[in-house]
């Protein structure tokens, strides 16, 4: 039901993508925009994990490096130490062998603001990408919380969909903002039939990118709680995670992640645009850290595992 669900969200960001371009090129533009919503598909499946992680600026870690790095070059790369960076790795792939899935590709992301994400297309094509800030902040259970967390995302294939979804927002986004500039020299109705109506133009302008948001969260929130649940699951430490969350979420209302955007947010396992707030937060992703937390402590309590 949820991968029904899944697809009928990722037609209508389509659907108005398309929209999007008729109003800015009339006809030839809807087609012009069915072809762009075709090729991100194929481009994002293949690609969707090398957008997000060049995005955030986040450098791979690999095994044979892991295994070769001096104190001096970790600290040439990274605000940290040759032993967490070596303790992150062997946790990353302790706790696939937990989850039952090969280990996805780890990547750090130069910043001092506690997060991190999962993306790729499938199990044998996934990334987890974490921060500086997150290693140096919690202790390795609640490292390993976030870490099965993301797991989670990864075995229910959740990070697909929801790199696509952040792919389709950004292209709505920056379309939104061409219509706006085509109104704006622009006027009347163009040979093509576009029409420059006040109530189509704020439809496109601003009700678009709202429901590209809306859709965001539609496909986000349920996936957060399914994904707490089941990393609890995989690390067996559902407290280290309630508590995790808290430091992360406390964190992020002071401090934004640098390249932070709200069509990319939702891959994070906190939002890393609350301390903005606004707009940022009143279309939130993600759902409230107290009702993750509650729900982390019922499922401690049911399991006994205090």
């Amino acid at each position: 039901m949820n991968r029904v669900k899944s697809v009928m969200l990722m037609t209508l960001l389509g659907l108005i993508l398309i929209s999007i371009g008729g109003y800015v090129g009339g006809q030839n533009g809807a087609t012009i925009m069915f072809i762009i919503a075709l090729v991100l598909n194929f481009y994002s499946y293949w690609n969707s994990d090398k957008i997000i992680l060049r995005a955030y600026n986040a450098k791979e870690l690999i095994e044979s490096q892991v295994e070769e790095l001096t104190e001096l070059k970790v600290k040439a790369l990274f605000l940290l130490s040759k032993k967490q960076v070596q303790d992150l790795f062997s946790l990353v792939k302790e706790l696939s062998r937990n989850a039952g899935i090969p280990m996805p590709r780890l990547y750090i992301i130069p910043t001092d603001v506690p997060n991190a994400f999962a993306t790729g297309r499938n199990e044998n094509h996934a990334a987890i990408a974490v921060t500086e800030g997150l290693i140096s902040l919690l202790d390795r259970d609640e490292i390993a919380g976030v870490i099965s967390h993301e797991l989670s995302h990864i075995r229910h294939h959740d990070t697909l969909i929801m790199t696509l979804a952040a792919t389709f927002a950004t292209a709505i986004s920056y379309l939104a903002q061409a219509a706006q500039w085509a109104a704006i020299f622009g006027g009347g109705r163009d040979n093509e039939g576009r029409s420059n109506n006040p109530f189509v133009l704020i439809a496109t302008i601003v009700i678009a990118p709202l429901a590209a948001s809306l859709i965001q969260m539609a496909l986000s929130r349920s996936r957060e709680f399914l994904a707490d649940a089941s990393g609890a699951e995989i690390s067996g430490k559902p407290l280290a995670l309630a508590c995790a969350l808290q430091k992360l979420d406390s964190y992020s209302r002071r401090k934004v992640i640098p390249h932070a955007k709200p069509t990319s947010s939702g891959l994070f396992i906190i939002n890393p645009l609350a301390a903005v707030g606004g707009y940022a937060t009143l279309f939130s992703t993600h759902p409230s850290t107290e009702e993750r937390v509650k729900k982390l402590h019922e499922i401690a309590a049911q399991k006994n595992l205090f």
